[in-house]
């Protein structure tokens, strides 16, 4: 396939100056995700795209899904949502887990609508506020088999008015059950919930047509999605994918030529992330490569790690994407298969740390691929290369422009040269056209926020970009806490926290964690007099905080939150304060070790580790654990490097 239009040669990142002195717009791209997956329909229709588990515990009984058999049931599916209602500018929002028809059914609202796909996890308020700003009146949820406690929340929403239909999905290689679930109105096959009418996606679709999807068809650049994500405030932002931009992302990770036609994917992560969708469901389809999908619960499920690697070898698994967390589990887990045919293993979400990729590499002989994006530049902007890291975390992607500026204090943007640490800003093909505020008559509202800039996008992540194209990352500008891949916004802590009588004031920050990356923690101040305790404060937040994941793991009553000169708030001196009391608390045990202090260098946080030289190798290994900048100096020699 090399030297053809759609696949140039691209094996390593000298291969990416050559690949644009032919513009992307002469590549042959499909104009849409609809006519990807048609494409591969038409070139391997035998061939399986989809190889779904039901769990972990019947990992050898997958249902398959041919190319051709997963275009019938996009056709099916797009062609109800088109005979109900749903038009090109119209949203279509997916609540459930992972499962056989949520691939489908969201392929199937890009093809005929928006698709807005959700975490089922967010509490009932925040996916009510995302519906409401989304626009998006048909809700596909998660059946009573598959999730009951999804189907709940789909109702309670359903009885608030908020969406006029419900489509429920069943648990992979199910068929609809024959009746209305429990608690529906009304007779016969369907019901009603409020003033929304309810029934089963494919008990709904059977009867459409299967060959072709009859709607309008989608074009570059119409909107293909809407992925929330971390914002300021307390509800996750919208941010939009068009067409094009899903098409060009996929592609870019496609050309690659690591994997070629026979490579077979594994699929864990959820499909509200936009991992999911562009690395496991829209790359595979351009070299019609079979993707193995794991059970609803994906990486969360305990089982699969005692099963991963004869998942491994009975599906000849040759790559897969997963966040750190993932990696360090793995690593500790026997290898009792033949994982031969896995070469790549890709990371991304949350910063690697050094330990775990020792970890894993060492204990499978695989090699980590890191990756680098955002939401809003679609989803990968950086891989890396096997054999050519350069100690960086990866190479840009073709077509995508990354530097690093300095931003004044009137806001300005100032580029800074090659190897000079900034505000990194990408630019490209796959660069959103900015954040869903409302929904008009002529669809989804878009406003950039603040973040793009004459095509320029502002990544709120601080690092730097050498002349050859190699991106390292120094820390976060921005203030998302990331726990295991998931962003967790430090406003639903605050805003949950500053609701008790007694608190004044509330900032969240991430802390370092060996397992997780990054878990919440919170500090606040007290009015005069207060008697409450962290205890209590836990407790509170606890009980309030709309998903688990988000609850801090410690509360910190100080006499005052720090601020910056001109009286903002300035969360990095509490994130060192957090990354002190972390080291600390982990190297607590060793003797040697006389003092752990966090300091902001540059923008950057790095902690200095006082210990004894005998003490030297042990001590840097309990701190390759984590994902942070340290150096050790030698008690009680003075740091000559400060």
């Amino acid at each position: 396939m090399n030297g053809t239009p759609l696949w140039p040669r691209y094996s390593s990142p000298d291969d990416v100056v050559e690949i644009e002195k032919t513009p992307l717009s002469e590549r042959g791209l499909p104009a849409s995700t609809y006519e990807l997956l048609s494409r591969a329909a038409q070139l391997w229709p035998d061939r399986t795209a989809a190889a779904i588990l039901r769990d972990a515990g019947r990992w050898q009984e997958p249902v398959k899904l041919t190319f051709s058999e997963l275009l019938r049931d996009v056709n099916r599916i797009a062609n109800l949502l088109a005979e109900i209602g749903v038009g090109r500018q119209d949203t279509v929002a997916l609540l459930s887990p992972n499962c056989q028809e949520l691939i489908a059914a969201t392929l199937a609202s890009q093809a005929a609508g928006i698709a807005v796909p959700i975490n089922p996890g967010l509490s009932e308020d925040h996916v009510a506020e995302l519906l409401q700003r989304s626009g998006a009146r048909v809700l596909v949820a998660a059946g009573p088999d598959l999730d009951p406690v999804v189907t709940e929340a789909a109702f309670s929403l359903a009885k608030r008015g908020l969406v006029d239909r419900v489509l429920l999905l069943s648990p992979t290689g199910q068929a609809p059950t024959a009746q209305a679930p429990t608690g529906l109105g009304g007779t016969g096959l369907g019901g009603t919930v409020g003033y929304a009418t309810v029934d089963y996606l494919m008990r709904l679709a059977a009867d459409a047509s299967p060959e072709q999807f009859h709607g309008d068809q989608p074009g570059p650049g119409d909107l293909a999605a809407i992925f929330h994500t971390g914002g300021t405030t307390g509800t996750p932002k919208l941010a939009a994918h068009t067409q094009a931009n899903e098409i060009a992302d996929a592609w870019m990770l496609a050309a690659n030529e690591l994997d070629n036609e026979d490579a077979v994917y594994f699929a864990a992560l959820p499909l509200f992330h936009v991992n999911a969708l562009v690395v496991t469901v829209l790359a595979p389809l351009f070299k019609g490569q079979s993707v193995v999908w794991s059970g609803p619960l994906g990486y969360r499920e305990p089982a699969l790690y005692e099963v991963f690697w004869k998942i491994v070898e009975h599906h000849r698994l040759t790559a897969m994407s997963a966040v750190p967390t993932v990696y360090a589990t793995l690593a500790a887990a026997p290898v009792n298969a033949d994982i031969s045919s896995l070469r790549h293993a890709m990371v991304g979400a949350s910063p690697l740390p050094a330990a775990v990729r020792a970890g894993f590499e060492a204990a499978t002989g695989v090699a980590l691929i890191q990756g680098y994006g955002l939401t809003e530049a679609t989803c990968v902007s950086v891989r890396s290369f096997p054999d050519a890291a350069k100690g960086s975390l990866g190479f840009r992607l073709p077509y995508q422009e990354i530097k690093a500026v300095h931003v004044d204090d009137a806001g300005h943007w100032h580029d800074l040269g090659p190897g000079t640490r900034g505000l990194l800003v990408i630019k490209g093909p796959t660069v959103f056209p900015g954040y869903v505020t409302g929904n008009g008559p002529d669809g989804p509202l878009l406003d950039g926020l603040g973040k793009l800039r004459d095509g320029w996008l502002d990544t709120g992540d601080l690092g730097q970009a050498d002349a050859d194209g190699f991106v390292q990352l120094t820390g976060r500008a921005k203030d998302l806490i990331i726990r295991g891949g998931h962003n967790i916004d430090p406003a639903i802590i605050e805003d949950v926290l500053l609701t008790h009588p007694e608190v004044t004031g509330a900032a969240a920050v991430g802390r370092p964690d060996r397992h997780a990356g990054e878990v919440p923690v919170a500090y606040v101040t007290l009015a005069a007099g207060a008697t409450t305790r962290t205890e209590d404060l836990i407790r509170w937040a606890e009980d309030r905080v709309g998903e688990r994941a988000s609850t801090p793991k410690s509360v910190t009553i100080v006499d005052q939150l720090p601020v910056t000169a001109v009286g903002k708030p300035y969360k990095l001196a509490l994130r060192a304060d957090a990354t002190r009391v972390a080291l600390s608390d982990a190297l607590r045990e060793m003797a040697a070790v006389h003092a752990v202090e966090a300091d902001i260098e540059d923008g950057a946080i790095v902690v200095t580790v006082s210990a004894d030289e005998a003490s030297h190798t042990k001590v840097t290994r309990a701190l390759d654990e984590y994902g942070v900048r340290w150096r050790v100096t030698h008690w009680p020699a003075p740091k000559a490097d400060r």
